[in-house]
């Protein structure tokens, strides 16, 4: 007898057996028990979400000899055939390998004869949004108007990609992501049927990994039975993933707020050691400190232990919030350079040892870097004019003229610690721009605010932040000038002139504007000039340094 995968083997076959889609299931039965089913339906939603199962349910159950409140009976003939595939009314069509014009012309030609044995031709088209645009316009007639007997059934990932012509033209139902509860729920009764011992926090890993997928959580189970143990517990099911254990994570998580490089390039050593990958480890830290952050917010987590919760309230003891979040901002740049790098394990390793020495806060470093040796000379020259002052007999003027020099001197101390930190920011810049004294700027980008929305949506909150502010104008028909309304920090314009912020901007700006664009930053020591209203030739040759003389 040939093996059957888990969830081929559970696949329900009723709709009380569906998993997390009540408010689907639900509405189809009554829909079914009203006798009002509808001649097209569109099931939507992530994979492994109940859509191919809930067709051929509901296939079934409209077709069905004895319905009962809307369910099929699976004991009549023509669900039995149903369920064995052997119903040639029902049939199922993958669009992903037959999405030309000729496979949908075969359907258009079939729905004009009659179902041999059902009630209703009932056709399952999964993946529908891989039709080509000739097969969707084939397809449209006949999914509008097709003959009473029959009914037709979509399923897609990406309902997106499918023209506005067939979404009005069908029912639409969205799967959401099943809960991780109803998940553990739909395994620990499958565990019971197979006689598998499993303890719960292999269950809540097992459900986190599934990421709302009923069939990823089921093949994740399958693979754990490979071995032939029964017994399976949350160490097995992460070894078996490539996921670190959480005593490996914990450790180097502890490193980086310790500062302690050392440990935590051993720590590196032992999970590659044990042959886990980088991409997967660092992907658990930054969810680990993710659920420290969470934890020192609201004080809840609910996929760990009570140990384990101890050890993350420790940890979040050590470090702020401010903190949490620069490193969770570092380590996810790092996994962006280390997705499209040959060299990942030493990126890896320079990005842990960079966090350990501290460096997330580039205005912090600088102001750490400040030599305090011209301070104090200050200090210490205060020190000596209030003595001599005090020698003096002048009464309330000599307080006076004492509090004067010292402010004054104070300032000459702030002043000398802002220079610094303007010439630190300067040279750690990656891209220096020369001062341009005068810029005329054009017409306002009006989509500007919504390119810097774009941006906070897409999590680049250091980018957003510094430009929320700003407003952008034409210099010419190829640069754009950002400018800043507010004034900008010298913390903001290293941000700014990353070559990696730089090459975003430009291809968000090229994207609205409908042509490649260049950006150019104009801060406050730029003269901005309003541009005239020129001819065609006169403005080419200014935009080009061409010189120009109009002879009238």
């Amino acid at each position: 007898m040939s093996y059957t995968a888990l969830y081929r083997k559970f696949r329900p076959t009723l709709f009380s057996e569906m998993v997390g889609q009540e408010h689907i299931t639900r509405t189809l039965r009554n829909q079914i028990i009203a006798g009002r089913v509808g001649h097209a339906y569109l099931f939507n939603g992530g994979r492994g979400t109940g859509k191919t199962t809930t067709a051929k349910v509901l296939a079934r159950a409209i077709n069905c000899l004895n319905p009962q409140d809307g369910e099929p009976c699976n004991e009549c003939e023509t669900c039995k055939e149903a369920i064995n595939g052997s119903l040639t009314d029902i049939v199922e069509m993958d669009a992903a390998s037959n999405n030309s014009v000729e496979d949908i012309r075969q359907i258009r030609e079939e729905v004009n004869f009659l179902p041999t044995k059902a009630k209703y031709r009932v056709y399952i088209i999964d993946e529908v949004h891989m039709l080509s645009t000739g097969a969707f316009n084939a397809l449209l007639k006949t999914l509008e108007e097709p003959p009473e007997h029959v009914k037709f059934i979509l399923a897609t990932t990406e309902p997106q990609k499918l023209p506005a012509t067939i979404l009005s033209r069908c029912q639409r139902f969205d799967f959401k992501q099943i809960s991780d509860e109803d998940i553990i729920k739909r395994l620990k009764i499958v565990c019971d049927e197979m006689q598998i011992e499993i303890t719960n926090e292999a269950l809540k890993v097992i459900a986190v990994l599934a990421e709302g997928g009923m069939r990823d959580a089921l093949s994740i189970l399958e693979r754990c039975l490979q071995d032939g143990e029964t017994k399976i517990d949350e160490d097995k099911v992460k070894d078996l993933v490539g996921i670190p254990k959480l005593a490996y994570i914990n450790k180097i998580v502890s490193n980086i707020f310790e500062s302690n490089v050392n440990e935590a390039l051993q720590t590196i050593d032992d999970v590659i050691s044990d042959g886990k990958d980088i991409q997967n480890f660092l992907w658990e830290i930054i969810k680990y400190i993710k659920d420290i952050l969470i934890y020192k917010s609201s004080k809840e987590l609910n996929i760990y232990s009570e140990s384990e919760i101890a050890n993350i309230e420790k940890l979040a003891n050590e470090v702020t919030k401010e903190k949490l979040l620069q490193i969770i901002y570092t380590l996810s740049n790092l996994e962006n350079d280390i997705k499209y790098s040959s060299q990942r394990l030493i990126l890896f390793q320079v990005g842990i040892i960079k966090l350990c020495s501290g460096q997330t806060n580039e205005s912090e470093n600088i102001k750490a870097n400040v030599d305090n040796s011209e301070i104090e000379k200050l200090k210490s020259k205060i020190t000596q004019l209030e003595m001599q002052i005090s020698k003096i007999n002048a009464g309330g003027v000599v307080h006076n003229i004492s509090q004067n020099v010292e402010n004054s001197l104070i300032r000459k101390v702030e002043n000398t610690k802002t220079q610094k930190i303007s010439e630190e920011v300067q040279g750690n810049s990656t891209i220096q721009q020369k001062p341009v004294k005068n810029i005329q700027i054009g017409e306002k980008l009006q989509e500007w605010p919504k390119i810097v929305r774009e941006l906070k949506d897409a999590g680049k909150i250091m980018l957003y932040t510094n430009l929320i502010n700003s407003t952008a104008s034409k210099i010419n028909d190829l640069i754009i000038g950002i400018q800043f309304t507010k004034g900008i920090t010298p913390f903001g314009k290293t941000i700014l002139e990353k070559s990696e912020s730089i090459s975003e901007l430009e291809r968000r700006v090229s994207m609205e504007c409908g042509k490649p664009m260049k950006i150019k930053y104009i801060y406050e020591d730029t003269k901005v000039i309003e541009k005239k209203e020129q001819n065609p030739i006169e403005s080419f040759a200014e935009d080009n340094g061409i010189p120009f003389n109009m002879v009238e």
